[in-house]
């Protein structure tokens, strides 16, 4: 017998065996799957004192692997940003996508984590300020070379500002002359994007982004509106918001596993905002597990 034909042979031989090991391997994928699932909702359970509806909506094959995520980044205390803080750039992200799933459950999440009044409104004010932002970069079409030279331009003149004027030399922000001599106090020059708004609106479009973002008495430090900027820019997406509150929440202290972290918690939050919405989850019934979840927490 040639090599050829004992070669077909042992083919023909094997081959029934290996397409019934196949079968079976696909016949005990979705029980796997099943039994992990089955697992995942009961830690699930223990946990939040719930499973979700939206979590059943996930495919089983994932839910472990998504919770997974979950816990180790949304709902771990050990990490480098606070509860508080995660759930406030949550609440930023949700609100301006908008999803009114997440918005409640971040704004409930984060008055548990301590977060007040105050703090909600800041958070959903930065939201604001960065989508408003990033319009008028993106619609008007500023070349993003020009605008990392003007930003870091910025950047290295806050580093280390020129004196400041006496407060008798300081005009009040009335029109578009006075707010770009004001800028151009804070900020060392007027940069293209501010230029581009229209005067009618510049002195009221700054005197709220100096209010707020630029404020250092606000009840969010600078350090954390960037790392919300942050979060809102990357899943707008704006490149040019991405380079600003990157290098600006650096400047304010912000560490490199912060800055992966606000990133990490916006993708979360549109992931389930984008799950949430698809499965047409019942808002009455979200809320009302979400207090659920809320009064479990609030008695670990």
């Amino acid at each position: 017998m040639n090599q050829t034909r004992l070669s077909l042979m042992i083919i023909l031989i094997y081959m029934p065996l290996v397409a019934v090991q196949a079968f079976a391997a696909q016949e005990s994928a979705p029980q796997a799957a099943a039994a992990e699932a089955q697992q995942t909702y009961e830690e699930i359970e223990k946990t939040l004192g719930a499973v979700p509806s939206f979590i059943r909506h996930f495919p089983e094959e994932g839910v472990a692997a998504a919770w997974e995520e979950l816990k180790s980044v949304q709902l771990n205390p050990e990490t480098a940003i606070s509860g508080k803080y995660k759930e406030l750039i949550g609440l930023a992200v949700a609100a301006q996508i908008p999803c009114d799933y997440c918005v409640y459950f971040h704004t409930e999440a984060a008055k548990l984590n301590g977060a007040n009044e105050r703090e909600l409104r800041e958070a959903l004010a930065m939201a604001a300020i960065t989508r408003h932002w990033s319009t008028i970069l993106n619609g008007s079409l500023i070349d993003m070379d020009e605008f990392r030279e003007e930003a870091d331009a910025v950047f290295e003149f806050v580093k280390d500002p020129e004196p400041e004027s006496k407060p008798e030399e300081t005009t009040p922000v009335t029109d578009a002359a006075s707010a770009y001599e004001d800028i151009e106090r804070t900020l060392g020059s007027v940069p293209t994007f501010l230029r581009r708004f229209p005067e009618v609106g510049i002195a009221g479009a700054w005197r709220e982004m100096k209010a707020v973002q630029l404020n250092p008495e606000t009840a969010i430090s600078g350090k954390y509106k960037e790392l919300i900027g942050l979060a809102v820019a990357a899943q707008i997406p704006c490149h040019y918001c991405v380079y600003f509150h990157t290098e600006a929440a650096k400047l304010n202290g912000a560490s490199d596993e912060q800055v992966r972290e606000a990133l990490a918690m916006a993708a979360i939050t549109r992931h389930w905002s984008t799950v949430l919405n698809g499965s047409q989850i019942d808002e009455a019934e979200f809320r009302k597990e979400t207090d659920q979840i809320i009064n479990t927490l609030k008695d670990k």
